[in-house]
């Protein structure tokens, strides 16, 4: 099944149908793209935005990690963070943590210190989706490579949490859980591992919190979690009134309402994946984070049977997209 692949395109293209829509206020959207959303991909390429090339910076230094350990693994990451600073493509709006970290890591100091430590913007987690790709990871890899790639640049504990969970749930899907299972899959995810400091992968991150213990530390990124994922369930158990998503889970600008919101989007519309797509466009929030996010999902779960075929030629850096699938299908 062409899971790794379905997944790398659908992010790429709920990140462009969520592109034009990002700033807009959803009585905005509509007046353009109706009350379903925008459904088609516009351009030729169409365009996407930093979410995809950061996913693409992500995915390339796993792809080149001969072995996935934390000092084989920052170097190859930082670089391909600060190739995408410095691209004269990085001009789609990109995070201002991001940016702020880049700069800093580019120093060549230890990330720990480059990382915006308050930050836990949706950055963290919008390109963590091909950790979950990775077959060959066991779930301690897979939660340790996932928490560095956001440390890097977010260093709350909710950045990290919330992007292990992300990457979990890539793995979920491709493993075969269904889309309904996640949310419960998940609460289970942050109580086993709500003490759990990744000590060899993050090293002193904790002591720029100014908290007691490292345990302390990152419990808060777990409890956090659980508090997005109970509105992402109280969300799910209210009929659907097709208004906007965000208005329980959150409007996504930060990672855990952003893995909860596209996780809403897609478990509402799991039987039609595009509907799914323009039901994150068309949100409030940070439309193309939790479009993306929902097209990651759909495509893990379902494969490039989820999208369109005539969209897999149009959408912009399609040759890496597919290479790297076919790498991991």
């Amino acid at each position: 099944m062409t899971t790794a692949q379905g997944c790398l395109f659908g992010l790429a293209y709920g990140d462009a149908l969520g592109k034009p829509t990002e700033f807009l206020t959803v009585a905005q959207i509509r007046d353009r793209y109706g009350d379903a959303g925008p459904r088609e991909l516009e351009g030729d390429p169409a365009l996407v935005t930093d979410d995809t090339q950061m996913t693409l910076a992500v995915a390339w230094a796993l792809h080149d990690a001969a072995v996935p350990t934390p000092g084989g693994l920052e170097p190859l990451l930082r670089a391909r963070f600060l190739a995408w600073a410095q691209s004269p493509d990085n001009n789609r709006a990109p995070g201002m943590t991001c940016l702020r970290a880049c700069g800093e890591l580019a120093a060549g100091g230890p990330w720990q210190q480059a990382t915006v430590a308050g930050s836990k913007g949706c950055g963290a987690n919008m390109r963590v989706a091909p950790v979950g790709l990775i077959a060959g990871y066991d779930l301690d890899t897979l939660a340790g490579v996932a928490q560095l790639q956001a440390g890097l640049t977010h260093g709350h504990p909710t950045a990290l949490a919330a992007s292990e969970l992300t990457a979990y749930a890539v793995r979920m899907l491709r493993d075969g859980a269904g889309l309904a299972e996640l949310p419960a899959l998940l609460r289970l995810r942050c109580q086993e591992q709500q003490l759990v400091y990744r000590h060899e992968w993050l090293g002193s991150l904790w002591q720029r919190a100014g908290v007691e213990s490292a345990g302390d530390f990152i419990a808060r990124g777990w409890d956090e979690c659980l508090v997005a994922l109970a509105r992402l369930e109280t969300a799910l158990e209210l009929p659907d009134d097709g208004l906007d998503a965000c208005r329980i889970t959150g409007d996504g600008w930060v990672a855990e309402e952003a893995l909860a919101t596209a996780l809403l989007c897609a478990i509402r519309h799991a039987g039609d994946p595009v509907a799914a797509l323009a039901r994150g466009a068309a949100t409030s929030g940070d439309s193309d984070s939790i479009a993306s996010l929902a097209g990651a999902f759909l495509g893990a779960a379902h494969g490039m049977a989820a999208w369109p075929a005539p969209w897999a030629a149009r959408i912009e850096y399609a040759d890496q997209l597919e290479l790297l699938g076919r790498h991991w299908d």
